[in-house]
């Protein structure tokens, strides 16, 4: 079968189009035929080493939805064992995509637990996107953020696949959604996905011309940037608010002022992928609304590097799919 094999960390070139050995899965697991797959940031960080836990050789890939042997539609959950405690992953737990091989493949073998029946209305495509962003979004808003109908959120950073889900998820809900973005472009698509508004983090002054969009401040803010802008979301979170946090591409957070915190009595929740009961919840919550991932881009699985190289310098406004199999 045809797979992108990382035998080597570096650039865009080390993933690399080869002929492997098709899976052949045990008495625990399925064979899937991938129709499609979609790439994470995830996949990039380990392609440069800066992932924990990276074994090479590998496939990547952490997204995928295809079709059974006995001709089932399906969707894949890439949480590996997450374990019986919804609150915490346990010791076994991994993502698809390395240290496992995943979806950037014709095949991949997955156990039984991880399949879900694939969404009738979603395309190949739109299944592909939604797994890995999707569930990290549904268990950030809604299992440690606790959103409430008609509640305000801020989503820092709109553009990338998680935020976009996000922000389809908050407002499917009736929250009152605004983003940040240093691309006017990327605020003008979020506002026609719902968002109520948005501001170019670029702008001087950006923080307070938030706040008068917001009528005040955000009930909950979730983030992936991290970094120095984290404590003006401090500032921005509202009396008693909640800030998710489940990455950090800026970078470390600098300095942080702790009465800011405690005199606002704000929770700071950290939040990591999401358990089998909150994958089969955003799949509720998505064919309930009828929601559909944005797309940003298709490639072949022979486009990979091209499809890497669009995600790394941040034009993407929602997923980046690889088409694998139309048959």
């Amino acid at each position: 079968m045809r797979a992108i094999v990382l035998r080597e960390l570096g650039g865009p070139e080390q993933f690399r189009l080869e002929k492997v050995v098709k899976p052949i899965p045990n008495t625990h697991e399925v064979l899937v035929k991938l129709k499609a797959s979609a790439l994470n940031r995830r996949d990039i960080y380990i392609r440069m080493g800066q992932y924990p836990g990276i074994k090479i050789p590998a496939i990547p890939g952490a997204d995928g939805a295809g079709v059974l042997e006995d001709g089932s539609e399906v969707i894949i959950n890439p949480a590996i064992n997450w374990g019986e405690n919804d609150n915490f992953y346990s010791k076994g737990f991994h993502i698809i995509g390395v240290p496992s091989d995943g979806t950037f493949a014709d095949y991949i073998k997955v156990p039984k637990e991880n399949i879900f029946q694939k969404p009738t209305y979603l395309s190949w495509e739109e299944a592909a996107a939604l797994p890995l962003g999707g569930l990290t979004a549904y268990r950030a808003l809604f299992t440690r953020g606790r959103l409430q109908k008609g509640e305000t959120v801020l989503i820092p950073g709109i553009g990338g696949g998680v935020a976009t889900f996000l922000l389809q998820m908050a407002t499917a809900v009736k929250a009152k959604v605004f983003v940040t973005s240093s691309s006017d472009e990327k605020i003008k698509k979020a506002i026609s996905m719902g968002a109520s508004g948005g501001v170019n983090y670029k702008e001087e002054g950006w923080e307070q011309l938030l706040k008068e969009q917001m009528n005040g401040s955000a009930d909950l803010i979730v983030d992936s940037v991290g970094g120095s802008s984290f404590s003006k979301l401090i500032n921005l979170a509202s009396n008693g608010g909640r800030i998710v946090s489940f990455g950090a591409t800026a970078g470390p957070i600098p300095q942080i002022v702790m009465p800011k915190i405690f005199f606002k009595h704000l929770d700071i929740l950290g939040s990591t992928m999401g358990s089998p009961k909150d994958f089969a919840n955003m799949l509720k919550l998505y064919e309930e609304h009828q929601l559909r991932p944005a797309i940003d881009s298709v490639y072949s699985l022979e486009e990979v590097q091209q499809a890497q190289d669009r995600i790394e310098k941040g034009f993407n406004f929602g997923k980046v799919v690889l088409k694998i199999s139309s048959e």
